[in-house]
C-alpha cells in the first residue's frame, strides 16, 4: 500500500490532513452516468409510472366523477397469496374496494405486464388494457364501455 500523500492547501501552508481526489479504488468522483436532460435519464420504473399515469389522465376525461378518490399505484410484482377470484397464473393489477378509512385503490403490477410486452408500444397498450379493466371492476361495467377505443390500437 503506498504511502498517504497530505498536500499543503497554499504555498507555504503545512499540510493539515489528506486530500482524496480519488475513492479508495483509486477511481474518479462518480456523478451522474447520462444527464438529467436526455430521455434515458429516467428508469423503467419511472417510465412504467408515466405510462400508468397516461392511463389513467385518458380515462379522467370521461370518467372524471366515477374516479374521484381513487388511488391509483403501481408496484413491482403481486403478493404471494392470490386473491380468491383469481385463478392460476400472475395478475396483471388488482382493485382493492373501499374500506373504512380508506379509498378504492387500483395497483398495476409493473414485471408482470414488462414481461408479458415486446416493445414499448405494446407496454403502453397492455397497461392501459390492464387500467382499463381494473377500473371496469370499479365501476361494475365491461370494459369496452369503459373506454370504447380499447380495440381500436389507439
Amino acid at each position: 500500500m503506498a504511502p498517504r500523500r497530505f498536500v499543503p492547501a497554499l504555498p507555504g501552508d503545512r499540510a493539515v490532513g489528506p486530500v482524496r481526489r480519488r475513492d479508495r479504488r483509486g477511481r474518479g468522483i462518480r456523478g451522474p452516468l447520462l444527464p438529467s436532460t436526455l430521455p434515458a435519464h429516467r428508469t423503467r420504473a419511472e417510465r412504467f409510472d408515466d405510462l400508468v399515469l397516461d392511463s389513467v389522465e385518458r380515462l379522467e376525461s370521461r370518467w372524471a366523477s366515477a374516479l374521484d378518490g381513487v388511488e391509483f399505484a403501481v408496484e413491482d410484482v403481486p403478493p404471494s397469496n392470490p386473491a380468491p377470484w383469481e385463478h392460476g397464473g400472475v395478475p396483471l393489477g388488482r382493485y382493492f374496494p373501499a374500506q373504512p378509512g380508506l379509498p378504492p385503490r387500483i395497483v398495476v403490477y409493473r414485471r408482470p405486464v414488462e414481461s408479458r410486452s415486446v416493445d414499448a408500444d405494446e407496454l403502453g397498450d397492455l397497461v392501459h388494457e390492464v387500467v382499463v379493466e381494473q377500473v371496469a371492476h370499479l365501476l361494475g361495467r365491461s370494459p369496452e364501455e369503459v373506454d370504447p377505443e380499447l380495440g381500436d390500437g389507439r
